[in-house]
């Protein structure tokens, strides 16, 4: 490759995307990665043998480009895993799907008929605006089961009440589906192409990590470079151009040039190390854009078999954990001894808070007491743990994320030689698959001069994301596919026509004379009163003519109307039952 390099700064999916692309285009790349390891947060951690996943990572796709990827890069090392997950809730467990008896006996006769009554009274009376979680979910669901699944969990993963969550998280990952559809759920089969909602998916066999390891070695072999343990230290530009990274390794620093610059990096993280940094205004900007944390505490527990699930919601607000993986039933390889469980306990925090600053020990002891309290394990069966911490795992749709990402977006559309990707890149909650995509495109936006909208990625509103259209514009364009009839102008032409019609018919049969005048026109008159076919008659059956296409014009409009009301909610019913069962899959 004889080509000027191109600076890759995060070695994730995204990131290792970008460079296998560039790669097939004949352009060679550097990566840089902070962390010891590829994959960034879909990397696997090893303790003591026993493989674990950060927050787990299901391989599913819509996109082709990125399936053909990962069969290229894994083949046979890809399993097939049955899919089984519950809710935990009142120290009950829910299956999920929603089972009926299991349902009624969870949640009690009354519960259950409260939430029905209450999703009905939100039917009747919604929210007049959706700009939040709580009214998103509340007008699909109803306060009822609102309060009783949602906000506690959903407050546990982000930090901040309902009320402050935007409805553009709940619209990415909990699209299409009501209170309805969940109930419909319980009783009829979803349908086959719902990719999200399958019953099984794929996995490496040795968790996620192998994957990117993979594509590691590929892109090493065709001439590009990954570096690990380097953190960027400033990124400097000249104007609107990226001049060169400054990274640092084990106190040794050193800038890399490129021709062309892509970074996965935090977008907030970005701005801060831009030298010379841009506006205060891109700057502040930067600053409110928020991010979750993740801790996983990997437990080791001296049993075999502990529960059947890939994992279990905790929607209990007496235990901090918010959900529970077991390993071994994503992979068998996963456990090192076959004897043993490994579990991840995940805790949901903000760097700095109580919970992200508890010592390693601290947050051991505190899964082992709730695993025991929940009742999937004895505390006293766990011989061993250890905890990996995600600073940036999650980009918080806060009430101040969308103007200041709008402003960030400005600047960095704005740069002549760089852009940026994958979840963190562009402070999007994509998956994986999503992620890899960005990197894809940009990748082909350098070698290819193509001009692909890497902000526009993941707008698959089968599985992943609805996209957020005000009620004026759903409206107008409703309007312009289903043009509503007005009943008044339309029954006047009608009218006119049809008196018009008659009249002409009427002086048609009187010029043409004869010993008797039109025979059949005139049985009329057991209609109309009056009416002769005649001249004077003429001008009655004008006045006939119009009130009677009149009021017919009217009718059929009302009726028309109706109909087109009736098809249009039923069609909006239709989409709403697309994905069935993300009822508590939204994470």
């Amino acid at each position: 490759m004889d080509k000027p390099p191109i600076v890759i700064i995060g070695a994730g999916p995204a990131g290792l995307a970008a460079a296998h692309e560039l790669a097939a285009h004949g352009h060679s790349s550097i990566i840089v990665e902070k962390l010891d390891k590829v994959g960034g947060l879909a990397r696997t951690e090893n303790y003591r043998g026993f493989s674990f996943d950060i927050g787990g990572h299901r391989f599913f796709t819509k996109e082709e480009e990125v399936n053909r990827l990962w069969r290229e890069l894994l083949g046979p090392e890809f399993l097939r895993r049955p899919r089984l997950s519950r809710i935990y809730y009142r120290r009950r467990f829910f299956y999920y799907p929603l089972r009926p008896l299991n349902a009624l006996a969870g949640l009690g006769v009354w519960r259950s008929l409260a939430i029905v009554l209450s999703y009905l009274r939100w039917q009747l009376f919604p929210h007049k605006g959706e700009d939040t979680f709580e009214q998103w979910v509340t007008n699909r669901f109803g306060r009822k089961l609102f309060e009783t699944f949602f906000k506690t969990y959903t407050e546990k993963v982000w930090g901040i009440s309902c009320a402050e969550l935007r409805a553009e998280w709940a619209a990415q990952r909990i699209r299409g589906l009501s209170l309805k559809t969940a109930l419909i759920g319980m009783f009829r089969k979803p349908p086959a192409t719902i990719k999200t909602l399958i019953e099984e998916f794929d996995y490496p066999r040795l968790g996620p990590g192998m994957m990117w390891q993979a594509a590691r070695d590929a892109v090493e072999r065709r001439g590009s470079s990954v570096r690990l343990g380097c953190e960027v230290i400033s990124i400097r530009r000249r104007g609107s151009a990226i001049e060169n990274v400054l990274i640092s390794n084990n106190g040794h620093q050193e800038a890399l040039s490129g021709a062309e610059f892509i970074s996965s990096m935090p977008v907030k993280e970005l701005v801060e190390k831009l030298d010379p940094p841009p506006s205060q205004s891109v700057i502040e900007a930067a600053r409110r854009l928020r991010f979750r944390g993740l801790i996983v505490v990997c437990l080791i527990v001296r049993r075999p078999d502990l529960f059947p699930d890939n994992w279990i919601y905790i929607h209990d607000p007496t235990v901090k954990v918010g959900r529970i993986q077991n390993y071994k039933n994503w992979s068998p390889a996963m456990a090192g001894d076959g004897s043993k469980t490994s579990l991840g306990m995940e805790y949901f925090a903000t760097p700095g808070d109580g919970l992200w600053s508890m010592s390693d020990g601290a947050l051991i002891e505190l899964a082992k007491t709730e695993i025991n309290r929940i009742g999937l394990a004895a505390s006293a069966d766990v011989e061993d743990g250890c905890v990996v911490r995600a600073p940036e795992a999650y980009p918080v749709y806060d009430a101040d994320y969308r103007s200041a990402l709008a402003t960030v977006r400005e600047f960095v559309n704005g740069l002549e030689n760089f852009q940026t990707i994958g979840r963190n890149g562009l402070h999007r909650y994509n998956n994986q698959d999503h992620a890899m995509l960005t990197g894809i495109l940009a990748a082909r936006n350098i070698a290819l001069a193509e001009r692909n909208d890497l902000w526009s990625v993941n707008t698959d509103s089968e599985y992943h994301e609805e996209l957020l259209v005000p009620d004026k514009a759903i409206e107008e364009a409703l309007a312009r596919i289903f043009t509503r009839l007005d009943r008044t102008a339309f029954a006047a032409a009608v009218g006119i026509v049809c008196g018009a019609a008659l009249f002409a018919a009427t002086i048609a049969l009187v010029i043409k004379g004869g010993d008797v005048v039109g025979p059949n026109l005139s049985l009329l008159r057991q209609y109309f009163p009056g009416y002769r076919v005649t001249a004077s008659g003429s001008l009655l059956g004008l006045a006939y003519g119009f009130c009677a296409g009149y009021i017919g014009g009217w009718l059929f409009a009302f009726l028309r109307n109706a109909a087109m009301f009736i098809y249009v909610a039923r069609a909006y019913r239709r989409a709403q039952r697309g994905l069935l069962r993300r009822f508590f899959d939204y994470l």
